[in-house]
């Protein structure tokens, strides 16, 4: 549970393709050791840049990048390249409690958790703008 803006937020995840940013700076790099190390350890991953940025006032800029494979190893993985590669990263696909149904039908809010060095450093309500994911509101934690 986080407080955001004056409320406890219980989060559940909702796995997409597209819900993670890499520090725009240490994007391509990142991308690619996580496919290197996905592949070093027989695991099913792959990830790709998506070619634009999510933009925060706080955090600075995100490359968005895409992946496919196994949801619970893509969650480590990120969090990982954060901790290993000394970056900012951003994984959404989070909702609030009890609103599952709203998720679905995209009348929801995305959430995200931001990390840096493997720890939570704030959170950002997105929306999706013509296919992109643009930030709403951030807070520092």
């Amino acid at each position: 549970m986080i407080l955001f803006n004056n409320i406890h937020v219980k989060f559940y995840n909702l796995a997409i393709a597209d819900n993670f940013g890499i520090e725009e700076r240490k994007a391509p790099e990142a991308v690619g050791w996580m496919n290197s190390y996905a592949l070093d350890n027989s695991k099913k991953f792959e990830a790709k840049l998506e070619g634009y940025l999510l933009t925060t006032k706080n955090f600075g800029n995100f490359e968005i990048i895409s992946w496919k494979g196994d949801w619970p190893f893509a969650r480590n993985l990120i969090i990982k390249v954060s901790r290993k590669l000394s970056t900012k990263v951003v994984e959404s696909g989070y909702h609030q409690k009890n609103s599952f149904f709203l998720s679905l039908i995209g009348a929801n809010k995305e959430m995200a958790k931001v990390y840096k060095k493997g720890g939570i450093i704030g959170t950002l309500i997105l929306d999706k703008k013509s296919g992109k994911w643009i930030v709403k509101s951030e807070k520092l934690i």
